[in-house]
């Protein structure tokens, strides 16, 4: 059969360094830290007291405070991004087909926060089981996407993909795969994360996956430097509308891109630590080429997973030398999260975000904070360093890779007739 063209008619952000699509491309474009000491919590006992937390986000500017009580800081997330990206599509409500939209959402963990504060208040009671009746509503990841869709009365595929930092990679590519098979006409997609919370932090801590730059958290998220020690812990939302070409171009929507293909792998090989050679990172970018039928040197642009950890930034550009060979070099290679920290489950819907932003703007964001090379990274890459870079950029690569060995690829283009 033949498959139907997707395109990208929608965008939201609820990011560390903006809380709507403008603010967060002036804070890519301008490379702008997100991180700073956590305000969330008292983190005294903890060895990392930084994280990217929302600057500014009040709840009851978009909940009244009944509803917001009900909902976990992750839906919440989930719940004002996408409204951002619906209504940035220019959807009418009323003259589409609810039953041929969907919401398919990525989160990595769901409410942590809400099972965190209901364990430590039972712990600290009587022995008696008092639980808020919104306990597991709160906490269950499936939430996110079910709220969206009875806000809007969207009955297509409903559900959430779990994939740890893979997760809202995951979902926009089901979402490109149920429209282009012809199940769904649009689809809401994307993710939200909050974890950054007393079981999150100590968690990661626990794991020594965390910077410890306390003295200077600006600068802890640091990919591909050689001092980089962990990544910063991140939250937030990203919301793309994705829709049938046609369905787009017949009720005049404008598009930001085409999604011409995705592409999923197993490491297969450690439950956190990614594959030395970067194995499965390299296929999941072959399998994403093959699917988009794109050829290597077609891509200007690749948005990497680049957590600043020291085994996942050099496997990842390793992979990256071994798919696209001596064009590698004419890439411009950058990750985003040295200014947002890594969102886990949303870091891969505001990292695909970030891609098309530099489509449209012909402006690759800064890796920020490098100031040491790495002797095992390959000097003839351009890791987009400190700065911002003008650059036309046809074809954008996103990648993101989660604890467990998953790895999801996206693949955008501009559109063309």
């Amino acid at each position: 059969m033949e498959l139907k063209r997707v395109v990208v008619t929608g965008l939201g952000a609820l990011t560390p360094i903006g809380n709507n699509i403008e603010e967060y491309w002036e804070g890519l474009s301008t490379g702008k830290s997100g991180c700073a000491p956590i305000t969330y919590f008292d983190t005294e006992k903890f060895k990392t007291k930084f994280a990217c937390e929302l600057k500014n986000f009040d709840p009851l500017e978009y909940f009244d405070r009944k509803e917001a009580r009900k909902l976990d800081r992750f839906a919440q997330y989930a719940l004002v991004s996408s409204d951002q990206a619906i209504t940035d599509a220019g959807i009418n409500l009323d003259e589409v087909d609810k039953f041929r939209i969907g919401v398919i959402w990525g989160a990595g963990i769901g409410g942590l926060e809400t099972f965190q504060d209901e364990v430590i208040n039972f712990a600290e009671g009587d022995g008696t089981p008092r639980f808020n009746p919104f306990f597991i509503p709160k906490m269950i990841a499936d939430i996110a996407p079910g709220n969206i869709s009875i806000k809007h009365g969207f009955m297509g595929p409903n559900y959430t993909t779990v994939s740890a930092c893979a997760s809202s990679a995951n979902a926009m590519i089901d979402a490109l795969n149920y429209i282009r098979l012809g199940h769904c006409d649009i689809i809401v997609t994307g993710g939200s994360e909050a974890a950054v919370t007393k079981a999150g932090m100590g968690g990661f801590n626990a794991m020594h996956a965390l910077s410890t730059r306390n003295d200077s958290p600006e600068t802890a998220s640091r990919p591909f430097d050689a001092t980089r020690d962990g990544f910063v812990l991140g939250e937030g939302a990203g919301a793309l509308i994705l829709e049938e070409y046609e369905h787009a171009k017949a009720r005049g929507a404008k598009i930001y891109a085409e999604v011409v293909g995705g592409g999923m792998s197993s490491d297969a090989y450690h439950m956190t630590a990614p594959h030395p050679d970067g194995i499965g990172v390299e296929r999941v970018m072959l399998n994403c080429l093959r699917d988009a039928n794109v050829k290597p040197e077609e891509v200007d642009a690749i948005n990497t997973h680049g957590t600043s950890t020291p085994l996942g930034d050099v496997a990842e550009l390793k992979a990256i030398t071994k798919v696209f060979g001596d064009h590698a070099k004419d890439i411009n290679i950058n990750s985003t999260k040295s200014m947002t920290g890594h969102l886990l489950g949303a870091a891969g819907a505001i990292e695909a975000i970030a891609s098309i932003l530099a489509m449209q703007h012909s402006l690759v964001p800064p890796t920020i904070n490098h100031t040491t090379v790495d002797e095992n990274i390959d000097g003839s890459l351009n890791l987009t360093l400190n700065n911002a870079q003008k650059r036309e950029v046809n074809v954008a690569m996103s990648n993101t890779f989660g604890f467990g060995g998953h790895n999801a690829c996206i693949l955008f283009k501009k559109l063309s007739d």
